[in-house]
């Protein structure tokens, strides 16, 4: 039985624990949502103020030349390859992961019409991130295909004859379960189908390897773990064997070959930059390059598999400490305990009654205590209401984990969640 003081003895030879310094951490605060806005990075403020003051205040439109500005999106997709298991040239950071989910799908259907063209179903998870899923019904609506949503129980049998493309987010954004990459694109490629793979919960999370697992396409965002602010660009790779196969559905100058000729016609950049689509948001680009340089701090360490480990312990700790400190006050575990069906993420269950889960108002309550998790709903049926909370290793340890619980346990056993203030919802939920 894990106790304060064993805590605290882990923080202490923790080889990691120095990374926190990296980070704005206001004091007192219990931080477990680095899975939906990462923390800010020591430098990103005086690097944003520089690129805002002198590189653009002084620079002004030579900065495009003399600060960088211009393959910012290529240095940072370099920077970004080296966390997900891809080579140097092989992702590009740019707009949303939306727009970039928009652009790798289009590539997708457009390779599969070409080699198989009988099959016109897209397969994904029913509980995959909803913009994934209005992106994919979005394009099969305009292509003719078919979104079919299954249980992840479901996917094997779903790889029949007709899917095209297999569209899955590495971690699940609710529950935290994480797929066997390589073993599912391999089930996929004898299937017949290709992968697109998204890699919000993953990047700067797990170990990713998109090179090794012979993924096809692959996008993920800036502002998690990656720790590139609110709204931070995101990123896209593909497999070097599709690239040159794909014209760009949102073809813009910076895609182009030769973007400074302003011909009428547009010819696709060579590999990855084809990608890329209009002028790049520079700004948020600097706060995203500082929030890379606090994974690649890591490396020294051990990089992705050091954080990894300590990932693994905080969250074990954290489901052993919940489980058994706030026993008989109706939580479950959403979250798979094996090893290699966990990302970085704990989501507790709390039973429903006449009065629902109460699980928003427990999250408010930890959240107006200085512990900050979140809520996600259920569909009030086999997917139930979430208290999520996110493991950032980098700065979180494990005195804050037996903290982050003991809070927990007190807003249960007081009640303390049924207050007027914590059940009225926000426009941010």
């Amino acid at each position: 039985m894990t106790t304060l003081p064993d805590c605290r003895a882990l923080d202490a030879k923790d080889p990691l624990k120095h990374l926190r310094d990296l980070f704005v951490l206001p004091e007192g605060l219990i931080y477990l949502d680095g899975n939906s806005l990462g923390v800010l990075p020591k430098t990103a403020a005086a690097r944003v103020a520089h690129a805002v003051t002198q590189e653009w205040g002084n620079g002004l439109i030579r900065s495009w030349n003399t600060a960088g500005w211009f393959d910012m999106p290529q240095r940072l997709g370099n920077k970004v390859a080296r966390l997900i298991g891809a080579a140097p040239g092989e992702v590009v950071a740019t707009d949303s992961t939306t727009i970039n989910l928009y652009k790798v799908l289009s590539a997708a259907l457009n390779i599969a019409a070409q080699d198989a063209p009988q099959r016109k179903v897209v397969v994904s998870e029913r509980s995959n991130f909803p913009t994934d899923l209005y992106i994919a019904e979005s394009l099969c609506k305009e292509r003719g295909y078919t979104l079919k949503l299954v249980e992840p129980e479901e996917i094997a049998d779903a790889l029949t004859a007709d899917p095209a493309v297999l569209m899955l987010t590495h971690v699940n954004y609710r529950t935290g379960a994480m797929y066997d990459m390589k073993a599912v694109t391999a089930a996929a490629h004898v299937a017949g189908a290709l992968t697109v793979w998204d890699l919000a919960h993953s990047a700067g999370a797990v170990p990713v390897d998109l090179n090794g697992s012979q993924a096809d396409f692959s996008i993920g965002c800036g502002y998690k773990y990656l720790n590139g602010g609110p709204g931070a660009p995101a990123f896209v790779w593909v497999n070097p064997k599709h690239t040159e196969r794909f014209w760009q559905p949102l073809a813009g100058w910076w895609g182009h070959a030769a973007p400074f000729e302003f011909t009428p016609d547009y010819s696709p950049a060579p590999g990855i930059t084809r990608y890329l689509c209009g002028t790049q948001p520079i700004l948020s680009m600097t706060a995203l390059d500082c929030g890379l340089d606090t994974l690649l701090a890591a490396e020294p360490f051990g990089g992705m598999n050091a954080l990894r480990t300590k990932s693994l312990a905080l969250t074990d700790l954290f489901i052993e400490l919940a489980l058994r400190r706030c026993a008989g006050h109706g939580l479950g575990l959403a979250t798979p305990r094996e090893h290699a069906r966990r990302g970085s993420q704990v989501c507790l269950t709390r039973e429903h009654t006449a009065q629902g889960s109460g699980a928003f108002a427990i999250v408010q309550a930890l959240i107006a205590r200085g512990v900050i998790g979140d809520f996600r709903a259920g569909d009030g049926k086999l997917h139930k209401d979430i208290l999520r909370f996110g493991f950032t290793p980098m700065y979180i340890g494990f005195e804050d984990v037996w903290n982050a619980v003991e809070h927990l346990r007190q807003v249960l056993e007081t009640d303390e969640w049924q207050r007027p203030e914590f059940n009225q919802k926000h426009a941010v939920t």
